[in-house]
Parts: structure tokens; C-alpha cells; sequence
């Protein structure tokens, strides 16, 4: 018998005393992987969980304050009464229909608003003469608040769908225009030597260097132009409109319907968090490869 399978042999009468004086298989020193799900949602569900005391603890209390009267239903109904006014705009396909002209609104605006703000950021910040020329005004424009040139743009425009999308559009042009200019100004120098070394063309290197690196301003600024849109869309359609959420609102404070004010504030909300962490999720597809991005 050879001496590698003597050696087996002891292995194994080893392990059957040790099996026999403990009553258990000795450990394994490879411990047995958790599913990659398991280890995945863990933590996310431990996070969810710790952000949802504050308002599950709001939630209860606000019931309880409005079930025992300490606070008209009038003034501030229940989330129970709430739920009941939001199930049945959605049973009547209200709710659906004022969102969808909403989302529509806030999509066209925010989509002539972001292009020319990109358009004109990539301008500004490859050439200084443009930014000579344009960023003054524009700074000067920026500064003007939603409330104070809606009325203007209603004179000009109407009631009608125009003025709607020229105020969203007007919102979410300034930011992404800003983020995308800052982006570019700050790209490394460095980088720009390198370029020259290897002989980049001017449109290589705006595709391959400029943009990539000013990526993470422009990014930010589609978010921040994404989440003035939608407060810009509130401004027009509280101001004047006849479909939309903004409106629901509206003709709900004038038949002093609280709960639908509430539904409707609420709808906002969730929308715009949605939103807001779609952006949030296409920024870690795209950022991913920075070392110093932490999303």
C-alpha cells in the first residue's frame, strides 16, 4: 500500500474519533457563502427600515390626534381619510389623468429647457467669447424668481399649454446650463497636455476628455433642472389651468376638500422622490469608473 493512501486512511480514522468525541463533524474551513440576494437587500432593508421610523411614527400619531379630536378633520384630515379620498380618484381615473397631463408638461418643458441649457453651457465653457457675450445675461436671468415672471409669461402666452411649458422650461434651463459650464471650466489642465501629447483632434477630445470629466457636473445639473421643472410645473398649474395635479389642488381649496389638497401634495412628493432616484441610479451606471464617486 502506497503512502499516499496510508496518509488517507489516518485522515480519515482522525476524523471519525473526533466525530465521536464531540458528536459533531469538525467546521469546515470555507464557511458557506450567503446568497449574493440575501447579502444585497440586507442592507438596503436595514436602511429602509431606519428611515421609515420617522414617518411611520408621524403617520401613528397624526391618526390618533385626529380619531380623538385634538385636531379638526377640517383643518388636518387623517392618513386614513387621505388614503380613502386617494382611492377613489383612482378608482374614477381622475388621478391618473390629471398625472399623466402633468407628467407630460413637466417632460416637454424640462426637455426644451435641458437641451438648450446643455447646449448653451457646453458653449460657454469651451469658448470665451461666448461666455462673455451670453453668461451675463443669462446670470442676470437666472436670478428672476418662478412667481415673479410667471404672471408676465401668462400675459404673453395665455392660459393655454405654451405657458405652461415656457415656465417649466424657463426652470430647468438655469441649472443644467450652470453645472454643465462649471463642469467643463474645471476639468484638469493636465488632462488637456495629454490630449495635445497624444494628438487628440478637437472633437476627440470633447468626446473623449472634456465630457467625461465635466459628466459628473452635468449630471447633478440634470437633477437639479429636473427637480425645478417640477416645482415649476406646481407655479403653472396653480396659477391657471384646467387638468393637471396642480389644478386638483386648486379646485380642491375652493371646495375645501383637505383630504384631496393632501393627496395632491403627497402625489407631488412621491413623484418627484421617484424621479429624483431614477437620476440617482443612472448616475452610479455612468460614474461608476470614478474613484472618487461614492453614490
Amino acid at each position: 500500500m502506497s503512502d499516499g493512501v496510508e496518509a488517507i486512511i489516518k485522515n480519515t480514522k482522525r476524523a471519525r474519533e473526533t466525530l465521536d468525541s464531540s458528536g459533531t463533524a469538525p467546521l469546515s474551513k470555507k464557511t458557506p457563502k450567503k446568497p449574493a440576494i440575501q447579502v444585497a437587500w440586507k442592507p438596503l432593508l436595514s436602511d429602509w427600515g431606519m428611515g421609515a421610523i420617522i414617518p411611520v411614527a408621524t403617520l401613528v400619531l397624526w391618526q390618533l390626534a385626529g380619531s380623538t379630536g385634538l385636531v379638526s378633520a377640517t383643518f388636518l384630515p387623517t392618513p386614513l381619510s387621505i388614503a380613502r379620498a386617494f382611492t377613489d380618484l383612482l378608482v374614477t381615473g381622475e388621478l391618473t389623468h390629471h398625472l399623466g397631463v402633468s407628467m407630460g408638461r413637466a417632460g416637454i418643458g424640462f426637455l426644451i429647457g435641458g437641451v438648450l441649457g446643455l447646449l448653451f453651457g457646453v458653449l460657454t465653457g469651451l469658448f470665451r467669447s461666448v461666455e462673455y457675450v451670453l453668461d451675463p445675461s443669462v446670470q442676470v436671468l437666472r436670478l428672476v424668481p418662478h412667481l415673479a415672471i410667471a404672471p408676465l409669461i401668462i400675459l404673453w402666452f395665455g392660459f393655454g399649454e405654451m405657458s405652461k411649458v415656457v415656465i417649466i422650461m424657463t426652470g430647468s434651463f438655469f441649472p443644467l446650463y450652470i453645472n454643465t459650464f462649471m463642469g467643463i471650466r474645471n476639468v484638469d489642465n493636465k488632462l488637456f497636455e495629454v490630449a495635445r501629447v497624444l494628438g487628440f483632434s478637437p472633437y476627440q477630445q470633447l468626446r473623449r476628455l472634456i465630457l467625461p470629466a465635466a459628466l459628473p457636473g452635468i449630471l447633478l445639473g440634470l437633477r437639479l433642472s429636473l427637480a425645478v421643472a417640477w416645482i415649476g410645473l406646481v407655479v403653472a398649474e396653480l396659477i391657471g389651468s384646467q387638468s393637471g395635479i396642480g389644478f386638483l389642488i386648486n379646485e380642491a381649496k375652493q371646495n375645501s376638500n383637505t383630504e384631496v389638497v393632501f393627496v395632491g401634495i403627497i402625489i407631488f412628493a412621491i413623484v418627484g422622490k421617484l424621479i429624483d432616484s431614477l437620476f440617482r441610479i443612472i448616475e452610479r451606471k455612468f460614474l461608476f469608473w470614478r474613484d472618487s464617486y461614492e453614490g
